[in-house]
């Protein structure tokens, strides 16, 4: 009889982790963790460098996200040397800022999530993947999928010298201007980049919201989670992805809290579990409370979904409709539907191709005064953007010579730990039933983390710089003769 189910390792994800079901005598499900199990270390291994080196160290923590971590960075150091970027230099940042966004949504609609809509959640996991998707939608939009991708890395390269790891980004500043000739083919992709978002919102809806059976299962209570959300908003409280206050609502929409993120103590609290390297957070005002929902919660979701609930819109006209007809759909503001996470992502994707029309057509854009100088150190500075997956902070302090002597970061994948966790018992809770365990009844349970686009690399470390380790020594039968372990 099968007492413990384990998903090892999950899938269409970035990183290595892993799920425990634990069943009773019935079949039913008692329990299951979403367990991350890797470590990422960078706090450790920054301290002694230099603090302009940061933002060329943390576009390596993970090659999904590293635009944010860059971008986190560089705004961190313009708080460290007291500066302000000019504002061509902000408007190029919020340009490749824009461009990360539009190609990384993508990559996980269409490479990660689609294929359990387009493909079907229980469908041949040998199908269920990108090559399956576009022989279902066709090559031609695998194309325009691969298309808009590269021309958006293309405007990521141009600024930071590469897509994969930038490495722009100065206080006050950016390493380079864009040229006239560069603006012409920027702003062409904009314009396209914005078609192409229009088109993949009308996929969703196509696929996904005009089929009753996916629809139900977008509403359904297996995949609904109550909890408060987090997301930056600017002065009119709209989304904003580059900088403004973090705005923070209740499980019923009031709002909680508005602040600057450089007082983010005073709101995040982070708590240790010992079956993951990943440090939880919650309201710190409410103070911790365990891994429960609804009343009594003081757990938080980030990312898309999150962003739109925190907002009071959207910054740009398209996305603006969008917004409004999906909160319409889904029975207003806010949502606890996880799945909807999709939905918003591809909102968001339509504002940032927006905004980047929008950048394209200032004449300030190839202005030549790209950095400011007036440097000043004061020792500590913290950085805020929205990564794709959710709110992004970094924070370093230094020595009296710039050097670092400490690092924070608190990543997206931390803010959503505690609720992934719940939101994999949920969905496990109702697909798992009985002994007899289907591969589609736990992919169900996977596409409940796959929501929130989690980045493990990303999300985990533990102190004091070291993770436990053991060593299995097995003979040439498999046999384990000797373990070695440190805790």
């Amino acid at each position: 009889m099968v007492s413990k189910l384990t998903i090892n390792p999950i899938t269409r994800l970035e990183g290595h982790g892993k799920i425990e079901i634990f069943l009773d005598d019935k079949g039913d499900v008692k329990d299951a963790y979403w367990q991350v199990v890797e470590l990422r270390g960078f706090e450790r291994f920054c301290l002694g460098r230099p603090a302009e080196e940061m933002p060329r160290i943390v576009s390596n923590v993970c090659g999904v996200c590293p635009t944010p971590h860059n971008m986190a960075s560089t705004k961190a150091l313009d708080d460290l040397y007291s500066v302000e970027p000019t504002p061509t230099a902000k408007l190029i940042r919020q340009l490749h800022y824009n461009a990360f966004y539009v190609e990384d949504h993508y990559i996980h609609f269409f490479f990660l999530s689609a294929p359990d809509f387009v493909v079907g959640p229980d469908s041949d996991p040998a199908e269920r993947n990108i090559v399956g998707v576009i022989n279902k939608v066709g090559l031609e939009i695998g194309g325009k999928v691969i298309n808009v991708r590269k021309r958006c890395r293309d405007i990521i390269k141009l600024i930071a010298s590469k897509p994969a790891h930038p490495e722009g980004g100065l206080p006050g500043g950016v390493s380079r201007g864009i040229t006239v000739e560069e603006r012409r083919w920027i702003r062409e992709t904009a314009d396209d980049t914005v078609e192409f978002a229009q088109f993949a919102l009308k996929l969703f809806k196509d696929v996904v919201l005009d089929n009753k059976q996916y629809l139900d299962l977008v509403l359904s209570d297996a995949y609904r989670l109550q909890t408060y959300y987090m997301g930056m908003v600017d002065e009119d409280k709209k989304a904003n992805f580059y900088e403004g206050k973090l705005r923070v609502i209740d499980p019923q929409g009031k709002e909680s809290a508005l602040f600057d993120p450089r007082d983010y103590v005073d709101y995040m609290g982070e708590w240790v579990e010992p079956w993951t390297y990943v440090r939880l957070t919650h309201l710190r005002k409410v103070g911790w409370s365990g891994l429960i929902e609804g009343d009594g919660t003081s757990l938080y979701r980030v990312g898309p979904l999150a962003r739109l609930n925190a907002a009071e819109g959207m910054a740009t006209p398209l996305a603006q409709k969008e917004y409004e007809q999906m909160f319409g759909t889904l029975g207003g503001r806010p949502s606890h539907h996880t799945l909807a996470f999709h939905w918003a992502r591809l909102i968001e994707a339509l504002q940032a191709a927006e905004d980047m029309q929008r950048i394209a057509k200032d004449p300030q854009l190839t202005g030549k005064d790209i950095r400011n100088m007036e440097l000043k150190l004061k020792k500590v500075g913290i950085g805020c953007v929205e990564a794709a997956r959710g709110t992004l902070l970094h924070h370093y302090e230094t020595d009296d010579r710039g050097l670092i002597t400490k690092v924070n970061l608190i990543v997206a994948t931390q803010h959503n730990a505690a609720p992934i966790c719940l939101s994999v018992k949920k969905a496990a809770a109702a697909f798992v039933k009985g002994h007899d365990v289907k591969e589609g009844m736990l992919n169900m349970v996977e596409m409940a983390f796959r929501a929130y686009d989690p980045c493990l690399a990303c999300a985990t470390h533990t102190l004091p710089g070291q993770m436990p380790l053991e060593i299995n020594i097995r003979d040439k039968d498999g046999r384990v003769i000797r373990t070695l372990s440190r805790p």
